[in-house]
């Protein structure tokens, strides 16, 4: 519960209609005569950011981005404020965290001193919203929305009043000038937005950084896009001059993956349009504990009881007992149903000792009855598959009709659970 103070509104603010003041008092038209002004996308002069936001950074869009302290929110921003600088024109980077020596001694590092890149230490939002209107820039960033605050509300900065009526200005004056607008946020301890949930709402897009501080990747996430498909992710590594893209991912997951170990299981997930291969790791122990442990950061763990529930009742392993720890190596979360056949393998494989082949890919989700089931999108996993060197793949038979592809790997497909697992652990 937070204390809001209540404002009496005056006329001509019970007048202006809408609060982003977007109207211009126009009367209602068909939606046919409606004039759309294209506007060319910009790149960020990084191909994973530009994937996730659509291929591009639109003119007048508003985006945020959010993660744990110390993820690289700031570094990624300001390499941005560079690019965009160097190719394209004037940016604005307001910091109110930070003091422009410090911001000055991180582009030092990072390698991002542009003539046209502009700070401003600034929370004062009437201040901010004059500097960008006087230098008109192609890009700005506030780090950190939530330490701007609107000198007309009795509130402190970072209340929910504040950040709400903060980002409705900046909306206001990205798409009034179109600039585009990127704000850096913070997050609460589970991970999600800090600040109202109408936030979101008032944002064109919602990035995610996800990964440990100690991690050497990142994953930038985007979880609403008006302007691109959500299911597209970028991978960063974070070295000594920032983060730094990394496209080639499936080379980078598998390159620590020990071979012909028990538990170890390799799959071809989808982000988006983009084939990924990662390792899955399943580790199956005798528990003191009652009831056992099942434990997972990369997966749901619903499904592992689901699938756990399936090995017990349809292949006759009882692993109920069990600890059951899972794994995905890299740090990605995997949340698709074609991993659900990777998973049994894996659960089967470190439960009996066996190993699942290392030149092995398993694809394919599995019912309640013990059936694989076919899955979206499975030629371009074989084709990433092939491309990494993997001589066998197992996939649903209701995959092998229909494939136009003639890959250069051996495609097993399987019907039932008790097949696929007297095949890949034999």
């Amino acid at each position: 519960m937070v204390e809001e103070p209540v404002h009496k509104e005056s006329s001509s603010a019970k007048s202006g209609g809408l609060a982003l003041g977007l109207s211009s008092g126009q009367a209602a038209m068909p939606i046919g005569e409606v004039e759309v002004l294209e506007a060319p996308r910009f790149s960020t002069g990084s191909e994973e950011l530009d994937r996730v936001l659509g291929y591009g950074l639109l003119p007048g869009s508003l985006s945020i981005i959010v993660g744990d302290p110390g993820v690289g929110k700031s570094s990624l921003t300001l390499k941005i404020c560079a690019n965009i600088a160097k190719d394209y024109g004037s940016v604005l980077y307001v910091t109110g965290e930070e003091s422009p020596q410090q911001v000055k001694m991180r582009a030092d590092r990072l390698g991002a001193i542009q003539d046209k890149l502009y700070i401003l230490s600034e929370t004062n939002l009437d201040i901010i919203r004059q500097q960008a209107e006087k230098l008109n820039p192609t890009l700005l960033v506030i780090d950190s929305i939530q330490t701007v605050f609107n000198p007309g509300i009795q509130s402190a900065p970072g209340s929910i009043s504040q950040v709400r009526e903060c980002a409705v200005q900046l909306l206001k004056l990205a798409k009034t000038k179109t600039i585009a607008t990127m704000l850096i946020g913070h997050v609460l301890k589970d991970g999600t937005l800090a600040g109202p949930r109408a936030l979101e709402h008032i944002v064109d897009t919602v990035l995610y950084f996800e990964g440990e501080r100690n991690a050497q990747y990142r994953v930038l996430r985007a979880v609403k896009n008006r302007f691109g498909s959500t299911n597209e992710i970028g991978l960063f590594e974070m070295r000594n001059e920032g983060l730094i893209d990394v496209p080639d991912a499936s080379k980078i997951f598998l390159s620590e993956r020990p071979l012909d170990v028990p538990g170890s299981v390799v799959i071809p997930t989808m982000e988006g349009t983009r084939p990924l291969l990662v390792e899955i790791q399943a580790l199956v122990s005798s528990s003191p504990f009652t009831p056992p442990r099942r434990t997972s950061d990369s997966v749901d763990i619903k499904r592992i009881q689901l699938l756990l529930a399936v090995l017990e009742k349809r292949v006759g392993i009882m692993i109920g007992g069990s600890d059951v720890f899972v794994k995905v190596a890299g740090g990605i979360k995997v949340d698709e149903p074609a991993v659900d056949l990777a998973l049994i393998v894996a659960l089967a494989s470190s439960y009996r000792n066996s190993n699942a082949g290392s030149d092995t890919v398993v694809i394919g989700e599995v019912g309640l009855a013990g059936e694989v089931r076919a899955v979206a999108q499975v030629e371009p996993r074989i084709r990433e598959a092939e491309r990494m060197g993997f001589r066998r793949v197992i996939l649903p038979k209701g995959n092998m009709k229909g494939l136009s592809l003639k890959p250069n790997v051996e495609l097993i497909g399987v019907e039932t659970v008790i097949e696929c697992l007297d095949i890949a652990l034999s």
